[in-house]
């Protein structure tokens, strides 16, 4: 199973999706396009991962690549081939979709409730979940639900939190692959955004860990080896 994983940022962990990745013997390869502009060759993996980032994704004068991975993720996910986007993944895929993004507006952080649509009950991946379940949020942006796509998710704040593209094109706005322990380095690392975000959250994180963190770090690798088993599906 060979799985591409790009990267947006300079900081990014891969948390639950790295554990499912890790537990089916996946190759990896990881693209880092922020710093070289160099992204996956169509056809050379047969899975597609994209992380989130600080840029939106019209960023496109300071992360030119942006065109190109949002062309490559729509074109893999119509093709067939399992791709997942997260956070700043989702919405690039969206714009590759024909979506139309749409930059602030749209804040949600800390852990918050994401239901799912009827189709998303019923869904290979997200039907793995309860019908609303917490789930980790950090983002302004969102975007409209793109064309021939299925909604899967939304929330109070995000309508389009969840669609699929195809057999197995994921985008998930919510942060699934962010445990608690990625949580908890998120904050150490960026004390002072956070902070500005959400007043107080340092001295409260260990408290709202406590009372939604378990759940979805549970939801959060259920997720990710649902997605991983439509990889194993394709071949």
């Amino acid at each position: 199973m060979r799985v591409a994983i790009v990267e947006n940022t300079a900081i990014t962990h891969h948390g639950q999706v790295g554990v499912a990745l890790h537990e089916a013997g996946a190759r990896i390869t990881q693209y880092r396009p922020w710093r070289d502009g160099l992204l996956p060759e169509p056809g050379s993996f047969d899975g597609l991962v994209v992380f989130g980032g600080e840029q939106s994704a019209l960023s496109d004068d300071t992360h030119p690549y942006l065109p190109r991975l949002a062309a490559l993720m729509a074109a893999e996910a119509t093709g067939g081939t399992a791709v997942l986007g997260i956070c700043l993944g989702a919405q690039v895929m969206a714009r590759g979709l024909g979506a139309e993004n749409r930059l602030d507006g749209a804040r949600e952080f800390g852990w918050c409730e994401v239901g799912l649509s009827e189709a998303g009950r019923a869904d290979p991946v997200l039907g793995v979940l309860p019908a609303v379940f917490p789930i980790f949020e950090w983002h302004a942006d969102t975007f409209t639900l793109p064309p021939d796509t299925v909604h899967l998710a939304q929330s109070a704040v995000a309508p389009a939190q969840a669609y699929r593209h195809g057999r197995a094109g994921y985008g998930m706005q919510f942060h699934f692959e962010a445990s608690r322990a990625v949580v908890a380095d998120w904050t150490r690392t960026f004390p002072d955004l956070v902070e500005r975000i959400e007043p107080g959250w340092t001295e409260a994180l260990p408290r709202r860990a406590a009372a939604a963190g378990a759940a979805a770090d549970a939801h959060g690798l259920a997720i990710a080896r649902a997605w991983v088993a439509q990889i194993v599906a394709a071949s």
